[in-house]
């Protein structure tokens, strides 16, 4: 716990901290809910920052300025620093952290085409980042138990808690102080689950933190939206909307069909029918020769994996680089616990079996976040535990040791080589009992196409053959079976 020490309220727009915070940092996607809604998942937090003039206080009102339509709330946890963090690591980053409360992170996202991405305006108007009441101790709570729930007009229309996060909150606080220094008091608003959309003058929003099934709570932090009476003027960008903003600020999906971790039903339904090596065989006809993961199986025979790939390297142990990267909160379990549904883990092992690069703990969690799989060119610890898991797992095999003997675990959402394939994080990954393939994402839709008309054909004279035809003119189809074949094919 931190030396952070909140005083009794004092000045315009302190909220319960005593004082105005020195920097307000805010994440963008954070939970799964609200990047499920959104359709697209980042691999890394990004952050935006937020003039400490937007503190407001429970109680308080937030202004609709006149002239604008979209003004959207975001129900959200908020860290307060309590000690100076710069370059802390993860699992020392909630010493570092003071307090945790409640906070509403208002948008205007009429001004969201003004602000070209900086989100100044949208998000930097007086009174946008109520806090409050209370401050949560955070010596008190576990972060990975946290929940936010908001109303609107007595309405519940947002409710999550820290497990449904992509990243962890030690995350933020390790991250942002790679960066600058994290000093006592700065406001950390870590991002809102689905749910979040437009209010009105007249509405009011409530939002609470607690820890479900103890008396641990923030308290409800009560903003009323008002009607502004000022326009704004050519002096600077106006306001402006279109549908995509409309959509966004209301939490409407699209009619679009969502993809999921950049691939959409459609072409994930295809690849788990086309066979590896029949993909293989398609991807070598476009002279991608080395896109074959080699050296791996699968722990659960006949288990078929598709997916896009998040990456995971590990270096070659060294006692020093093990001891600075190898404990705590490393890499290795930042990226099992913020795996995505339908990703697969791929893991850079140098094609060293002589180690575990996962066990059934690590399986387990990626099992419950819904990853579609795990391709390591290294070795499983608790070989048979992992695959009672269900998790689809393929390596080089069973190994008994843990990490410190041969790997260091290094990084994450990097380039990586596995079994003497380039692997990029969003790379598609299929494997069956044949192996596991690479796909670029711009082939994708290709390849499968490709794949599936291929089996059917490859079906047909399998069919042929069976019936005591010879190979001779029929594998590969000459002319003339060529002409029978999509004879047969019309009539089908």
């Amino acid at each position: 716990m931190g030396t952070y020490e909140a005083t009794a309220p004092s000045g315009r727009g302190s909220g319960p901290l005593g004082t105005r915070p020195g920097k307000i940092i805010a994440v963008h996607l954070s939970y799964a809910s609200r990047a499920e809604q959104r359709g697209r998942r980042p691999a890394n937090p990004s952050y935006f920052f937020k003039p400490s003039s937007s503190i407001g206080t429970s109680g308080g009102t937030v202004e609709r300025p006149a002239g604008t339509e979209l003004l959207a709330f975001e129900g959200e946890i908020a860290l307060v620093i309590g000690t100076a963090a710069r370059w802390v690591k993860p699992d020392e980053a909630w010493d570092h952290v003071a307090a945790v409360t409640a906070a509403n992170d208002f948008g205007l996202y009429d001004l969201r085409t003004a602000d070209k991405g900086s989100n100044v305006r949208s998000k930097g108007g007086d009174g946008y980042t109520p806090l409050g009441p209370g401050l949560i101790d955070a010596r008190d709570v576990d972060p990975s138990s946290l929940r936010v729930r908001t109303w609107v007009n007595g309405d519940l229309v947002q409710e999550d808690t820290t497990a449904g996060l992509i990243f962890p909150l030690r995350q933020f606080v390790s991250d942002l102080s790679q960066h600058f220094t994290l000093e006592p008091g700065d406001v950390i608003l870590t991002g809102t689950p689905a749910g979040s959309t437009v209010v009105s003058p007249g509405d009011v929003v409530v939002v609470e933190v607690d820890v479900p099934g103890t008396s641990v709570s923030s308290g409800r932090l009560h903003t009323t939206v008002s009607q502004g009476i000022r326009s704004f003027s050519d002096v600077g960008g106006l306001p402006e909307v279109d549908d995509k903003q409309r959509a966004e600020a209301w939490g409407t999906p699209t009619d679009e069909p969502v993809e999921e971790n950049g691939l959409s039903d459609e072409l994930r339904a295809k690849l788990l029918r086309a066979p590896v090596a029949g993909l293989s065989a398609q991807l070598r006809k476009r002279g991608l020769n080395n896109v074959a993961i080699d050296g791996v199986r699968p722990n659960l025979p006949g288990s078929k994996i598709v997916g896009t790939a998040r990456t995971l390297r590990f270096v070659p142990n060294r006692e020093d680089l093990f001891k600075s990267h190898g404990g705590g909160y490393n890499a290795q379990k930042r990226l099992f616990d913020s795996v995505g549904a339908g990703e697969v883990i791929v893991i850079e092992a140098r094609g060293d079996k002589g180690s575990g690069t996962l066990g059934d703990i690590l399986a387990l969690r990626a099992r419950y976040l819904g990853a579609a799989g795990v391709v390591t060119d290294g070795g499983v610890r608790d070989f048979e535990a992992v695959a009672e898991t269900g998790l689809p797992v393929f390596s080089q095999g069973a190994h008994p040791a843990v990490l410190g003997r041969k790997h260091v675990p290094w990084d994450t959402d990097v380039a990586v080589a596995c079994g003497g394939a380039t692997v990029l994080p969003g790379d598609i990954i299929v494997g069956d009992d044949d192996g596991v393939v690479v796909i670029p994402p711009s082939l994708a839709e290709e390849i499968a196409d490709a794949t599936l008309v291929q089996e059917d054909e490859d079906s047909w004279i399998a069919q042929q053959v069976g019936q005591g035809r010879p190979i001779e003119g029929l594998f590969p189809l000459n002319p003339l079976w060529r002409e029978r074949y999509e004879a047969w094919l019309k009539k089908q």
